[in-house]
């Protein structure tokens, strides 16, 4: 008779996989995606208000 081990202990230190860099490439976007459509529903005053301008958006949505 054999049997399969489906319980695995990852080691905490182990370096990041492909699919975690994934997901977090694919939460970045959708951050950045969110932030953009939220600043972009902004009137020019309410961004002039919280000190932006239409061409900072992308900067801003982004994190630089």
């Amino acid at each position: 008779m054999s049997a399969i081990d489906t319980i695995r202990v990852i080691p905490a230190n182990r370096p990041a996989g492909i699919i975690e860099n994934i997901a977090a490439t694919l939460r970045y976007w959708a951050d950045v995606r969110a932030t953009r459509n939220e600043l972009n529903r902004l009137t020019d005053r309410e961004l002039r208000d919280i000190g932006l301008t239409r061409g900072d958006i992308e900067r801003v949505a982004r994190g630089l």
